[in-house]
């Protein structure tokens, strides 16, 4: 009997959520979307406008994410890019982050899908295991580490959150299986990119105090205000400013930069974009332009070396583009600054590279003490080390160990052999061959800006961005190999 009501709710919610008859799924919604128009008015009583608005429109999104992961997947990349940082405007016992509330929906629909038999079988990928064996352990050296440290909620919170973003690699290879999809969603990327560095662009043109007066209202959704939300190069007011966007820090900024400015070059100089050539040019450009202005040298570095590699396995314009740039870059008055700062960094002269030097020596000294499985993702053990380095292979390796590092550096060689086999094996010309680049692009961009940063190790929703990167250029391989065999 019991076994008859599981099947009959199964079957109920399958009707609802997949019902192939539209009219019937259409006035379901509809009596749904009425309702959560109900609670909304109430919460409108209740809490303050923003407040209200904000649940609304989180309700309403939930709704469409429901119907259809697409809708989940594009409100990940929005999130990631537009409102990282963004939270709900009240408590339930926690303070839930916009990245939460899509990671929530985004992993229930994949539950329902694989419940109501919506999706029959699970990929691992051929890179899948080693993924696992990171994951595993990433929570055995966090246990560990809890040893001799206790860690607060927000720790366990954070860690949580960490987790998860390395789940949407599994959640990825497995739900993106369209070719058109995949396009959709690279184009949305970059889109993305191209909004958020209009807002870098337009807060760091503006005088500092309308900069200001505009991201004020985001401290109601948990972000910082005043003049102190600005950040400046060795934190010196009287200083160059640097773009943030609404990305809070300019090394966070650039980091985002990296996948997105990788994409969208590449798919610049495909025979086959994913959007309009036009529409691509003034992306690259602005993507640029707003990288430039964050003055990360890590991030201009990554873009720098995923693109010439690019350029030297297939697109030669790539490499007329970055000379072009470099140009740009060593002969306008206008960019002599950012020429001085990048020279100051590699000469160790400037302030923040110097605490950088003392950042790694601790760090080796860290490492040297507990080698192969780190301290965990909480604490030390001793009063005279600390965590926080900024290189993200340091990072792994201080709170992983060096089996920690390795089973990361397999993932990383993994994932770029395999999508250079899949690249070779499925021919040229084809409408994924920018994808396979791209993607390999942005993800080589990644690893090579994590020397000098730890932004992918240490942020929720940066973590989620690298390993959605790495999810998307899997199942482009994967489509690409498949179609192959079909031909």
């Amino acid at each position: 009997m019991q076994h008859l009501i599981d099947e009959r709710s199964i079957s109920y919610l399958r009707a609802f959520l997949f019902s192939g008859d539209r009219r019937r799924s259409t006035w379901a919604l509809a009596g749904v979307m009425v309702g959560v128009a109900l609670v909304g008015g109430a919460l409108l009583s209740f809490l303050t406008p923003v407040g209200g608005l904000v649940v609304i429109l989180a309700g309403l999104g939930a709704l469409l994410m429901l119907r259809d992961m697409r809708w989940g997947l594009l409100a990940l990349v929005a999130v990631i890019g537009l409102l990282p940082f963004a939270s709900l405007p009240f408590k339930i016992g926690f303070t839930p982050t916009f990245l939460d509330l899509v990671f929530a929906v985004l992993y229930a629909v994949w539950a329902i899908r694989l419940v109501t038999r919506q999706q029959q079988d699970f990929v691992l990928s051929p890179i899948g295991l080693p993924v696992l064996v990171f994951i595993t352990l990433a929570v055995f050296c966090f246990v560990m580490g809890l040893a001799h440290s206790r860690p607060s909620a927000n720790d366990l919170r954070t860690f949580g959150e960490v987790l998860l973003g390395f789940g949407i690699f599994f959640l990825v290879v497995n739900n993106v299986r369209d070719p058109k999809w995949l396009r959709q969603l690279t184009a949305s990327l970059v889109l993305v990119g191209t909004a958020e560095s209009v807002v870098g662009i337009l807060f760091y043109a503006l005088p500092a105090t309308w900069t200001v007066r505009l991201l004020n209202p985001l401290g109601r959704l948990g972000y910082p205000v005043g003049l102190g939300a600005l950040r400046y190069i060795n934190d010196d007011t009287a200083g160059t400013m640097r773009a943030i966007g609404t990305n809070v820090d300019p090394n966070i900024l650039g980091t985002m930069l990296v996948v997105t400015l990788c994409l969208a070059g590449v798919q610049l100089v495909a025979r086959r974009p994913v959007l309009p050539r036009a529409v691509l040019a003034v992306s690259v450009a602005l993507m640029g332009a707003c990288l430039f202005l964050t003055y990360s040298r890590s991030s201009m570095l990554g873009v720098v070396v995923a693109l010439g590699i690019i350029a030297l396995l297939r697109y030669r314009r790539l490499a007329l583009l970055l000379m072009t740039a470099g140009l740009l870059l060593l002969l306008l008055p206008q960019t002599q600054a950012y020429v001085a700062h990048f020279v100051e960094g590699i000469e160790v002269a400037d302030r923040s590279t110097q605490m950088r030097m003392g950042e790694y020596k601790d760090t080796f000294e860290l490492i040297k003490r507990y080698p192969w499985i780190g301290v965990g993702f909480v604490g030390t053990p001793d009063i005279d080390l600390y965590l926080g380095v900024a290189s993200l292979y340091l990072a792994v390796a201080a709170q992983m160990g060096i089996i920690g590092l390795l089973s990361f550096c397999i993932v990383a060689i993994a994932f770029v052999a395999y999508l250079l086999r899949a690249w070779r094996t499925s021919g040229k010309d084809t409408s994924l061959e920018p994808l396979l680049l791209g993607y390999e692009a942005a993800v080589l961009g990644s690893l090579v800006s994590g020397l000098l940063d730890h932004t992918l190790l240490t942020y929720p929703h940066a973590v989620a961005l690298l390993w959605l990167t790495l999810g998307l250029g899997i199942a482009s391989a994967r489509t690409a190999m498949l179609a192959d065999k079909i031909q």
